[in-house]
């Protein structure tokens, strides 16, 4: 158990090191375009990812369930879900420079996760549910990709704001576009998440709401999806107005996953 423990704390700081490096390469790209400095900093990123993904399954064999239960392991998740949302998006459509403003987010979660308690305590009756992964692990999905539908988003609205030939991109419509796929997907597992959630209060505590705090964000959360949502389908709402819904969604998400933690109580300080 003293091996599983050392390889999980090394590989996830690897993963750390390796996510600082790629994104401080990620930026040197963004700078000055080098193909090369590009290539090196995804392959930076990958391997932190394959490290990460060790440790995540280190913590899971250790701990003999889902790494879903407590703050350092869902802040450990939530960043894996940030880089595998990003290898994802590169995989199809090589938008490399994503990562300068994609990855520092996934540091910084991950920093965030190592000033938590890494202790493995029993799971609360109320945990014992195979609800527990599909709650949590659909968040995962569903906050990495709100992480990266910001970063899209800033970058839309640095070029919108420079000349063609100083644009991150060639043409800000690829992005604002990108943007809203990617937080339909988003959105999709965060409805998720609140309907498994419910189901899983019923059969916890009968009853399927109850107001908490995180519940309430999480409410708070979908409306301001929905409403951007909404105004693009129905309105054809595109531009700067929508970047800055995306920037706000994520801000919405940031403070239901820790500015709830910190400064409300809540049935879900665990996670």
């Amino acid at each position: 158990m003293d091996s599983i423990i050392y390889f999980e704390n090394l590989t996830f700081n690897a993963a750390f090191i390796l996510y600082i490096a790629s994104s401080l390469l990620f930026f040197v790209y963004t700078a000055k375009l080098s193909e090369k400095t590009g290539k090196t900093a995804v392959l930076l990123t990958l391997g932190g990812f394959i490290l990460h993904t060790a440790a995540l399954t280190l913590r899971t064999i250790e701990a003999g369930r889902l790494p879903f239960s407590n703050q350092f392991e869902f802040a450990a998740s939530f960043a894996w879900g940030i880089v595998l949302s990003f290898l994802v998006l590169h995989r199809i459509y090589r938008f490399t420079a994503i990562g300068a403003f994609v990855q520092p987010l996934a540091f910084l979660v991950m920093g965030y996760a190592s000033m938590q308690s890494r202790a493995i305590r029993p799971l609360m009756p109320a945990l014992q549910s195979h609800w527990l992964t599909v709650h949590v692990g659909t968040a995962v999905l569903s906050y990495g990709a709100f992480a990266l539908a910001c970063g899209i988003a800033v970058i839309y609205l640095i070029d919108s704001r420079r000349e063609a030939g100083r644009r991150i991109l060639k043409h800000p419509e690829v992005s604002d576009m990108l943007s809203y796929r990617v937080i339909v997907f988003g959105f999709f597992m965060l409805t998720v998440v609140i309907i498994s959630g419910a189901i899983w209060a019923q059969q916890a505590w009968s009853r399927y709401w109850a107001w908490d705090p995180k519940e309430t964000w999480s409410l708070i959360t979908w409306i301001i999806y929905a409403v951007y949502l909404h105004l693009r389908i129905r309105r054809n709402w595109k531009g700067k107005a929508a970047a800055w819904f995306a920037v706000i969604g994520f801000i919405s998400v940031l403070f239901t996953f820790i500015g709830v933690n910190v400064l409300l109580p809540s049935i879900h300080s665990y996670a």
